[in-house]
């Protein structure tokens, strides 16, 4: 059977477009890995997008008023602290406050004469800092005796009256004897470490 030159395009071409047609298919039944899955943004995605962005601008603006108020509270306990009793051990900080009660007592006209002193054990004071508590006994003039507590309140030192105990001693002269109880703050790095005491049980 003769085929000719037309048949033969006309076959060659169909060929072509039976190929294509079979690509095409195959193309469109067979999944496509490399394909992007499309993103579509729903509106309360940006809605939330949104409010985040504005909690994010309102923690950054509130940032420097934070720092400020942090450098502020840290320069005021740095202030505080110098008023610590600084001592290596809590019986030399001891030693510290009773040396500072005798200045005050020897600064009055006349000066009084401390005649006494007692020594209590050590206590936390909050989970920084710690108390060395001194007691003394002297004797003076009621109207000295308030100017030693007002002396006292106004050290420089963290010191402060915790107990007193107040008895007639000479009508006469009008004086009385005090056994005041007053404490010093110190850093915590003098309190006793009941840890280590309790490790070598």
């Amino acid at each position: 059977m003769n085929i000719s030159e037309k048949d033969r395009r006309a076959l060659k071409l169909l060929a072509v477009a039976v190929g294509l047609a079979a690509l095409y298919v195959a193309y469109d039944f067979w999944p496509n890995s490399s394909a992007a899955t499309p993103v579509t943004a729903t509106a309360d995605s940006v809605e939330v997008a949104e409010q985040r962005l504005a909690r994010l601008r309102d923690i950054a603006a509130a940032a420097p008023a934070k720092q400020d108020v942090l450098k502020k509270v840290t320069a005021e306990l740095a202030l505080r602290e110098t008023g610590l009793i600084r001592a290596e051990t809590a019986q030399q900080a001891q030693a510290v406050v009773i040396t500072k009660i005798r200045e005050v007592l020897q600064q009055e006209t006349p000066p009084v004469d401390l005649r006494g002193t007692e020594l209590g054990g050590v206590e936390a004071l909050g989970e920084a800092y710690g108390l060395v508590p001194a007691s003394v006994q002297f004797e003076c003039r009621v109207e000295q005796l308030v100017n030693v507590l007002a002396a006292i309140a106004a050290l420089p030192e963290l010191i402060a009256t915790r107990d007193a105990q107040i008895t007639a001693a000479n009508p006469k002269d009008k004086t009385v004897r005090v056994r005041l109880t007053v404490t010093g703050v110190v850093p915590k790095s003098l309190l006793p470490d009941k840890t280590k005491k309790g490790a070598g049980l």
